[in-house]
């Protein structure tokens, strides 16, 4: 056995792993071994199993890399894998929850003046411990993710293997590979403006066809109705796969935030390797990246089905801002 006999179950608004401290690298896990922790009926039950350790103690990150960590204060690696097994490049709310379990380890405090530096196979990640927030938890951090690339506008048509319901995609890379689909009605993006609490519409945006015809090929249903239970087809396909993001934005105030806007959305997602979760944070951070390159608003508050994030994007680097909650541990027989 390649995992500890104690481990812990967690979750980063509502996305679940198994996550366990293997300090001197002696456990790191087969993809049966991934399988069987994070089955919900023969094991613990999670969307992925998370390993804190040293970097050097990662089998694909070379000798090279585990050094270049350190050299940036990186001590510690988020060895992440996906329910089924397989390796990922990152995992947003998988990182405020491996932060939670340092902070326990008394391995970093995590404060604004020295965030934790989190190694990950997507590079390093800078986290911040926020405490209580209102709105938001009472375990709070807020990460830094990075840079962010966007594909063409829509060029990708995302199509749902059960109905066949069909909406245009956007490509976001935040570490790991995004398709992200605005779900909605075709309405003019100025009757979303106003303030935060007195506009709802209830619906996206239109979406037509990448190339400018502006055909609208959008027959997906509202965020709430839609069914993710298989992974969503990309086309043209992607080679190494896809986390799907349904977006409806549900409010704009473009005068917020000294002129750069603050927006409400809706969320759901299917996650490459795991299938549809409660909360993405790559997946929030991709949906943000698109949202404020369609519409100029940078600030997002964005609902998902494990709760509620903020997400805010500048030109350099997304912040994502969400709660993380270490619930139980596991002893295993």
């Amino acid at each position: 056995m390649t995992y500890p006999r104690t481990v812990i179950k967690a979750h980063g608004t509502g996305n679940d792993f198994v996550i366990y401290f293997d300090p001197t690298g002696e456990y790191e896990p087969t993809p049966e071994e991934v399988r069987f922790l994070a089955d919900r009926h023969f094991g613990i039950g999670g969307d992925g199993v998370i390993r804190l350790t040293r970097p050097e103690h990662v089998s694909d990150v070379s000798e090279e890399q585990a050094k270049e960590f350190h050299a940036q204060g990186a001590d510690w690696f988020m060895d992440y894998r996906n329910a089924d097994g397989s390796l990922a490049e990152m995992c947003g709310n998988g990182t405020r929850v491996t932060a939670a379990l340092a902070m326990r380890e008394e391995l970093t405090r995590a404060t604004e003046e020295e965030p934790f530096a989190l190694a990950t196979r997507a590079g390093i990640k800078y986290l911040t411990s926020l405490g209580a927030v209102e709105g938001l938890g009472q375990n709070v951090f807020r990460i830094d993710m990075g840079p962010w690339k966007l594909g063409a506008r829509e060029e990708l048509m995302v199509t749902l293997p059960g109905g066949g319901e069909q909406g245009m995609g956007t490509f976001a890379d935040m570490g790991n590979p995004h398709v992200v689909t605005v779900v909605g009605e075709p309405l003019d993006l100025n009757s979303l403006m106003g303030p935060m609490g007195g506009v709802s519409t209830g619906f996206g945006f239109g979406i037509g066809i990448g190339s400018g015809t502006g055909i609208s090929v959008n027959t997906l249903p509202d965020v709430p109705d839609l069914d993710l239970t298989r992974t969503p087809r990309v086309t043209p396909e992607l080679p190494a796969g896809q986390n799907a993001e349904f977006v409806r934005i549900d409010a704009m105030d473009k005068s917020a935030d000294q002129g750069e806007g603050r927006g409400k959305a809706t969320m759901r997602v299917n996650e490459r390797g795991a299938g549809e979760t409660l909360s993405c944070g790559t997946g929030l951070c991709a949906t943000g990246a698109v949202l404020a390159e369609r519409t100029g608003v940078k600030h997002w508050t964005i609902s998902v089905p494990g709760g509620v994030l903020l997400v805010d994007v500048e030109e350099e680097r997304v912040l994502l801002t969400g709660d993380a909650t270490l619930v139980a541990e596991v002893e295993l027989l």
